[in-house]
């Protein structure tokens, strides 16, 4: 007999993380004809879920719900007309659930989990079977539950563009240690490709050197990163792709490291607001390709998973795990950039 009720945070304002509330007694939704009920295993957090209590999030939010994007667990129950999947499958979450395949749309940009849509952070929850993917085989569910955002962001900026997609021999230069960073790391080396990578810490230098990082930049010591990334790229020319997540504070150095007719993915911006930064014609003059991304297709996703298996790629985890009561010291210790990789929490 499927669960009636299940343990859920949900949103309540822009008042910060004291905007999270929790209800060990949600009622769950009747299914749909086309609905698969989830029991959530694992859940991992975004920068994006931080600040949409803060009120920074410049997407759809609805008033009252569950926060997550990202999630993996087992399904419980379908509805009578569902055919993609089973009770018992291991499935992820779509970010975007009504983004399928192709170009964003102003429908499917609205349709993001814990945002638009009730996410993750609950013990149980309800999908329209369009909205799920199979887990990767090789993953366990911590580590599936780390794909829907970051994981998809990494593989969009890297292949999204047709025409323009990565080859073996490229350089990719990341920025930091988040997670569509690592996530970017992981699948240019898998493409044969070198990574320069960026960081303010010299023991996450080490760890990014260990994940197979060929340079690492500490732009605090070198404030020029982008010049000093072009002079280690090959022949000296620039990176054929720069993974974006500061935003206007460091945009200026991914042009100066970009190759011409290079591919910069803006992902973020995390470094903050700056009234000092690039313009149209700095992205002309360096003659490349700026892109907004903002995750990706279920399509993307699927070939993304077969990448995963193929070359059996583990997600990079923080070592420390959060209980789903636990919530809110979750979000502060990823807020106060403690982590590295992805962060999880164990739901069920």
């Amino acid at each position: 007999m499927a669960p009636t009720t299940t343990k859920q945070w949900t949103l309540h304002g822009t008042n910060g993380f004291d905007s999270l509330k929790f209800d060990e007694k949600a009622s769950i939704p009747q299914l749909g004809d086309k609905d698969v009920l989830v029991k959530i295993h694992a859940a991992s957090l975004n920068y994006r879920d931080l600040i949409i209590p803060k009120g920074k999030y410049p997407f759809a939010v609805t008033d009252g719900v569950v926060p997550g994007s990202d999630g993996a667990g087992t399904v419980e129950a379908v509805g009578a007309h569902v055919t993609r999947f089973k009770p018992g499958d291991n499935v992820v979450t779509l970010f975007n659930q009504g983004h399928l395949a192709g170009s964003p749309t102003p429908a499917t940009i609205v349709t993001g989990l814990g945002g638009a849509l009730d996410g993750t952070l609950r013990e149980y929850a309800k999908f329209d079977e369009q909205g799920l993917v199979t887990a990767p085989s090789n993953l366990n569910m911590m580590e599936a539950s780390s794909l829907s955002c970051a994981a998809v962001t990494a593989w969009n900026a890297l292949y999204g563009l047709e025409g323009k997609s990565l080859k073996p021999g490229h350089t990719v230069l990341t920025q930091g240690t988040g997670g569509v960073s690592i996530f970017a790391l992981q699948f240019a080396k898998a493409a044969g490709a070198r990574v320069i990578a960026t960081t303010s810490s010299a023991k996450k230098a080490e760890l990014l050197k260990k994940y197979g990082a060929d340079h690492v930049i500490n732009y605090k010591e070198t404030p020029n990163w982008g010049e000093e990334a072009k002079k280690l790229s090959a022949g000296q020319a620039g990176v054929e792709f720069v993974i974006e997540v500061g935003g206007p504070t460091t945009m200026t150095q991914s042009l100066k490291a970009i190759k011409l007719d290079g591919v910069i993915g803006i992902i973020g911006f995390i470094g903050g607001f700056s009234k000092d930064q690039p313009t149209f014609l700095d992205c002309l003059n360096n003659l490349c390709t700026v892109r907004g991304i903002f995750v990706g297709s279920r399509l993307q996703f699927e070939d993304m998973n077969r990448a995963i298996e193929g070359n059996d790629i583990h997600p990079i985890m923080d070592e420390k795990v959060f209980d789903l009561a636990d919530l809110k010291e979750a979000y502060q210790y990823m807020w106060d950039q403690k982590h590295f990789g992805k962060l999880c929490v164990k739901v069920a």
